[in-house]
């Protein structure tokens, strides 16, 4: 039960990171560009690297920092640095194929599905 509350914690403390640093980026660079999104994806995928990494050569640390900072903080932040992890992760076990239909698929994916939603309460609305 205990990990679900540094979940939580972390979850909301990437949330309130995500909406500031993405108002902040476009209030400084504008919107044409998504620059916030695109700064809150890059950031995302620095933090989750190191912090897997660190965790990992560090067993010593308690748990709850695994909960806490990938899952709840990142999780909440962007998921968008989750995915660049699992590709990194499948490219690292020599499955070079695998990552790419992954990545790609992902992707596009994604893309239908987002499009497929929008089109979706267009419709209702």
């Amino acid at each position: 039960m205990q990990k679900y509350l540094y979940i939580a914690i972390g979850g909301a403390l990437g949330s309130i990171a995500r909406y500031w640093v993405g108002t902040e980026v476009a209030s400084r660079m504008g919107t044409r560009f998504p620059f916030g999104t695109f700064v809150i994806n890059v950031s995302a995928c620095v933090i989750i690297g190191f912090s897997i990494t660190f965790l990992a050569q560090r067993a010593e640390l308690n748990p709850a920092w695994r909960f806490l900072i990938p899952v709840g903080f990142v999780g909440a932040y962007s998921t968008f640095s989750t995915y660049e992890w699992e590709t990194l992760s499948v490219i690292r076990t020599g499955a070079f194929s695998m990552a790419i239909l992954y990545a790609v698929s992902s992707f596009i994916f994604g893309l239908l599905a987002v499009w497929g939603g929008s089109t979706l309460a267009e419709r209702i609305g």
